[in-house]
């Protein structure tokens, strides 16, 4: 991937020292089952962020001052559990530096290594999975990093909610627990499920957004389109309220397998990407202002920090 900043914001506020929020792009597509190509997901996501506004106009905010530091791509691929092991490292090392660490892929399999990695350094960590798969296989095609495994491990080691689930084998339902298991066709009859899901979240949530959970009238370019998804503005709504309630404390977007003839499924994802920023930096800024925290407070659950960890540089 060719190096530059995130969204082309000035040099100032794409600096590592100076940005509270990392983004780390991960182009993997190994164990995708039909449509290829996430691998150029990151890439695409990229260029789209060049051409937003940068100015929120729902919180009246301009997020990118609060400095967003684009990562070394994870390019390991030889094999999916060595790319696992990669992703883990690599988002390990910026949590314990204390910045908002996102990830950019690439297919759902690198979520296996995010969750393990935020596990390792929240307290009492849910994974709010939104998607329109349970991912919840022990194993698939002879591995347990398969992007249809994402969410195995979540299930055994966090507190694992799922959001907009509408496929799965059967066999998943042993993994699945159903009072944590939100589907899509009971949330269109549902108008308290927002509620609902806050209840089932702990005070510490890392985020695995699919983009696939989103209806395929509004995001085509997915490896695997699923009818009856999520629109818009109800996406949106959801998510502030868990950025309002909850401690965020960081997120992945995976699966946007972008195509030459139409580019509003990669603009999409870079302005999901934004406003989840945007969301979490704002909210902070009230707490702030009423509570008096210190900056980056939220990072103080932490249980591990940059000097109890060697890592090389």
């Amino acid at each position: 991937m060719n190096k530059r900043n995130y969204a082309g914001i000035p040099d100032q506020y794409a600096k590592l020292e100076n940005a509270k929020i990392v983004v780390i792009p991960v182009p993997y597509d190994g164990t995708s089952t039909w449509q290829k190509g996430a691998d150029k997901g990151p890439e695409a996501f990229l260029d789209a962020s060049e051409n937003m506004e940068l100015f929120d106009i729902e919180t009246k905010s301009e997020v990118y001052k609060e400095g967003v530091y684009l990562a070394d791509a994870v390019e390991e691929d030889n094999s999916p559990e060595s790319m696992v092991e990669a992703v883990h490292e690599t988002t390990k090392k910026y949590i314990i530096k204390n910045k908002f660490v996102t990830i950019i892929g690439g297919e759902h399999s690198i979520s296996i290594g995010t969750v393990r990695a935020f596990d390792e350094c929240f307290n009492n960590l849910t994974v709010l999975h939104i998607d329109a798969h349970a991912d919840l296989r022990k194993e698939y095609e002879g591995s347990s990093c398969n992007h249809a495994c994402a969410m195995y491990e979540a299930s055994l080691n966090t507190n694992l909610v799922q959001v907009g689930i509408r496929s799965m084998d059967k066999s998943e339902m042993s993994s699945m627990n159903l009072d944590k298991t939100f589907f899509a066709h009971d949330m269109a009859i549902n108008e308290y499920w927002m509620d609902e899901v806050l209840e089932q979240l702990t005070d510490n949530v890392f985020i695995s957004f699919d983009l696939d959970a989103l209806d395929p009238s509004i995001m085509p370019s997915t490896g695997t389109p699923e009818p009856g998804g999520l629109l818009w503005y109800e996406t949106l709504e959801f998510l502030k309220l868990v950025f309002e309630q909850k401690n965020v404390v960081g997120f992945d977007i995976v699966e946007l397998c972008p195509n030459e003839i139409d580019k509003s499924s990669d603009f999409l994802a870079a302005k999901l990407y934004y406003k989840m920023l945007s969301y979490k930096f704002s909210i902070e800024v009230e707490d702030d202002e009423v509570d008096d925290f210190e900056e980056n407070d939220a990072h103080v659950i932490m249980k591990v920090k940059d000097d109890d960890y060697d890592y090389e540089s």
